[in-house]
């Protein structure tokens, strides 16, 4: 038999154009992903918030090891706590060999225990009070040096409820006025009482 062979679709140069331009369109749309990414990726506010989580990071490390090493150990002195507040737990259902009680937290969890670990939950809530007063101290500081102050005080708009800057004359979310004028007669004619 003879070789029939299908008459191709395109001829070698229109294949090379359709290509060429598929590899244009690719390359287009490659590059305009790129840019994208890049323009997200290097704005001004996400490299902020990235400083930011890194500091917060280190920072978080420091108020814990002034937790932990500085703080908890005299509250450990106080005649109802113990040297190491963290291991402090009350037992609420005993493990297999729990007869003879337990000296840790691990020692209760591996031998199936249930446990409250109430230590834990106060070191969390002395955690939680020292980087509240620690972030509210460099804010304050901030605010001193910079004359711009972090901490926004608020009102409440007496109309719509919501918070509002302190500084504001006009609520923004139902536009009263804070200086009262709505409160004021407006009417021209003689108030009759």
């Amino acid at each position: 038999m003879a070789d029939q062979r299908q008459p191709s679709r395109w001829n070698s140069a229109e294949a090379r154009t359709h290509l060429m331009n598929a590899e244009t369109m690719v390359s287009n749309r490659v590059k305009g992903i790129w840019s994208g990414f890049l323009d997200f990726a290097l704005r001004d506010n996400v490299l902020e918030v990235a400083v930011g989580l890194i500091v917060a990071s280190t920072f978080t490390a420091v108020v814990n090891s002034l937790v932990s090493d500085i703080l908890l150990p005299p509250l450990s002195l106080l005649p109802f706590m113990s040297k190491n507040i963290e291991e402090k737990f009350w037992i609420l259902q005993r493990g297999i060999h729990g007869s003879q009680g337990y000296n840790t937290r691990k020692q209760a969890i591996d031998d199936g225990a249930v446990i409250m670990m109430y230590g834990q939950f106060i070191n969390k809530i002395v955690d939680f009070i020292c980087i509240g007063l620690s972030l509210y101290l460099i804010a304050t500081l901030y605010g001193a040096f910079s004359h711009d102050s972090i901490i926004r005080h608020t009102i409440r708009c007496r109309y719509c409820r919501k918070e509002i800057s302190e500084k504001a004359k006009r609520c923004p979310l139902c536009t009263t006025w804070m200086d009262g004028r709505e409160d004021k007669e407006t009417s021209a004619l003689p108030h009759h009482d």
